[in-house]
């Protein structure tokens, strides 16, 4: 493909993208962060398999950056939902 045609699906996706997640509703916006996590957990494991089968050095070295950015996006996707889920327990009454 050249250069073009793949800038303009990159374009394409982020205005999809963008659309797609400001249209979410709160009550959404929990299983959404589940599902997003699954998918960085996905991107975790084809960078390993990535730096693994590279044979330059710089190639090991996208792949363990890739692997860091995604984990940073899961352990933060966790802790954003254990907040929102928190957000929804009964509180208890003092007194």
């Amino acid at each position: 493909m050249d250069f073009i045609s793949i800038l303009s699906i990159f374009v394409m996706a982020c205005f999809v993208g963008y659309y797609v997640v400001w249209s979410v509703t709160p009550a959404l916006h929990t299983p959404l962060m589940a599902v997003t996590n699954a998918i960085s957990s996905v991107i975790i494991v084809g960078a390993l398999i990535a730096a693994l089968a590279a044979g330059s050095g710089v190639a090991k070295w996208l792949g363990l950056v890739a692997v860091a950015l995604a984990s940073v996006n899961i352990f933060g996707g966790f802790a954003v939902t254990q907040r929102m889920l928190a957000m929804y327990k009964k509180k208890e009454k003092k007194g």
